[in-house]
């Protein structure tokens, strides 16, 4: 079975190994350690210069991490004040020339999707001629299925989750209610933990068409 899968990259090297490997499209940010931020302008043009593959872009302001979970990160993570909203926004726009989409995600303090905000994000993006992914800021929502219904009324074209739990195995029921109720609206792709060994079974159990792996994916 021929599945689609998204590479996450942190360098140009990575980039073309998974490239060469039968990545189909890259996300390419930077210090995964702390959830991914907006990776430099200058690894972007770098990227841009070699990439033979879509490549969607994290944006995410580059912070220390507010919240520590089994996750590595909190819903407070996403939580934006004005001016990093504004900050997104110039991110968006400089990446705009050299990618295909960005991926992004923001919350409000109680862990609901932030509405307003990311209206304005995704405006933004689609204007550029973007597509957007809603990125894991979903999996820390205070209620998934809520949640899930705000990112299908902002005309997301794709939302990144491990089913509400650390590792897509363990969220595979809730992935696979995801992308039921989601149809042909919404690309649900799992991503967290897929390897070779698991993304059959995976495959099998939430009928996703897309799937997210880190670069070690192709080494496992």
């Amino acid at each position: 079975m021929n599945w689609f899968l998204e590479c996450c990259c942190t360098s140009a090297e990575e980039v073309a190994a998974a490239q060469k490997l039968g990545a189909k499209r890259i996300e390419l940010c930077s210090q995964l350690e702390v959830g991914g931020v907006t990776p430099s302008e200058s690894l972007l043009r770098e990227v841009h210069s070699i990439a033979r593959i879509p490549v969607n872009v994290l944006i995410r302001p580059h912070r220390a991490p507010i919240g520590s979970s089994e996750f590595g990160f909190t819903a407070a993570d996403f939580v934006y004040s004005p001016e990093e909203v504004d900050q997104i926004l110039s991110d968006i726009r400089m990446c705009a020339p050299m990618v295909s989409g960005v991926v992004i995600g923001a919350l409000t303090p109680t862990g609901s999707v932030d509405m307003p905000v990311m209206r304005r994000l995704i405006a933004e993006a689609h204007s550029l001629g973007l597509s957007v992914t809603f990125h894991r800021a979903f999996d820390v929502c205070a209620d998934p299925l809520a949640a899930f219904d705000d990112i299908l009324s902002l005309g997301c074209e794709r939302l990144l989750t491990s089913g509400h739990e650390p590792k897509a195995e363990a969220g595979a029921p809730l992935l696979a209610q995801l992308v039921a109720l989601a149809g042909p609206r919404l690309i649900v792709m799992p991503g967290s933990g897929i390897r070779p060994s698991n993304i059959y079974s995976l495959f099998e159990i939430t009928h996703a068409r897309e799937f997210h792996a880190s670069f070690a994916y192709f080494s496992a």
